[in-house]
């Protein structure tokens, strides 16, 4: 992995909501979820939160996103945004939280992810009294709710309403400006050794049918699978977009020029999205859709006059 460490590389898979790790583990936290929304999930407290933890950098956003920034008391390892998180104390990483650095915080409302967090974990700190509210958003309209409920716990709904509106309203607006448009296969490239992308259960896949594309690897039954070079080529997708490790594009993204033979490199369709803002189920999701959107909506402007010039043959699916 070059310069990137393990470390570094580990947080990229958190980027992208779920990861092998989580993969190999579903049937466990399946097993347990029954019994764990038992535990986790009683009714909302009588009173709001005054100290709250968040157990995962995507709730941690949701949560300033909420207005319940300065009741945060504990935050969660790579929860870095907006900047003030990054001066809370930390408990510990989503896979790992340290249970006594939590305790120590004495808080009265955990906020988890529950495709991130330990099922045993969350069990634990609730029948230690403490509250445990459980959050998975898994569409882009779920962040919306999520804001909302945040915002009923932390009693900061005169916050939280407006931002869910705010949020609801300019994802509707991408989706009658692209939702529609002629579809575009697209490939969504997470990282390159080993080569990974994403499914159609992932909230990437629900920001590329926002702009009216399709994933030529939703279809399969892995979250975040592993696939080839030679499946890349078979697909022949119309654009490739990259995420990588930070803000800028990642060298390894132009490797796919040496393929002269796909359509996506002879239209000169490969394009770059910051993984913060595509990655995450926070509001800055949408920052990230509206430049998928128009990188998309770049490709059918690329597209030849005469279909008969195309180098391929059109699914039919993809016809409008």
């Amino acid at each position: 992995m070059k310069s990137y460490s393990k470390t570094r590389f580990l947080l990229l898979l958190w980027l992208i909501g779920h990861s092998p790790a989580w993969g190999q583990t579903f049937k466990k936290h399946a097993a347990v979820n029954q019994s764990l929304a038992a535990v986790t999930t009683p009714a909302t407290p009588s009173t709001p939160a005054k100290r709250i933890i968040s157990l995962a950098p995507h709730m941690t956003e949701l949560l300033y996103a909420a207005g319940a920034g300065n009741k945060l008391v504990g935050n969660v390892d790579y929860g870095d945004y907006p900047p003030a998180a990054k001066a809370l104390p930390k408990v510990g990483g989503y896979t790992r939280p340290d249970l006594e650095a939590i305790l120590a915080l004495k808080p009265d409302l955990v906020i988890a992810w529950e495709s991130g967090n330990p099922p045993a974990a969350l069990e634990k700190l609730k029948a230690m009294g403490i509250f445990v509210h459980v959050s998975q958003p898994d569409r882009i309209e779920d962040v919306a709710r999520e804001i909302e409920r945040l915002g009923v716990l932390a009693g900061t709904e005169s916050v939280a309403n407006p931002a869910a509106a705010a949020f609801r309203e300019r994802h509707a607006a991408l989706a009658a400006r692209y939702s529609q448009r002629p579809v575009v296969d697209v490939f969504y490239q997470i990282w390159k050794q080993p080569l990974m992308t994403v499914n159609d259960k992932q909230i990437i896949s629900d920001a590329i049918r926002l702009c009216g594309g399709r994933n030529v690897f939703g279809s399969l039954p892995v979250l975040a699978p592993t696939v080839t070079v030679e499946a890349v080529i078979a697909a022949n997708p119309e654009v490739i977009v990259a995420s990588g490790m930070g803000d800028e594009r990642p060298e390894w993204l132009n490797d796919w020029r040496r393929w002269k033979t796909m359509m996506v490199v002879k239209r000169d369709n490969l394009y770059f999205i910051p993984p913060q803002e595509i990655q995450r189920h926070t509001p800055r999701l949408l920052d990230g859709a509206e430049k998928l959107c128009q990188a998309l909506e770049s490709a059918r402007e690329k597209r030849p006059a005469n279909p008969h010039q195309a180098n391929h043959q059109i699914n039919p699916a993809r016809k409008k």
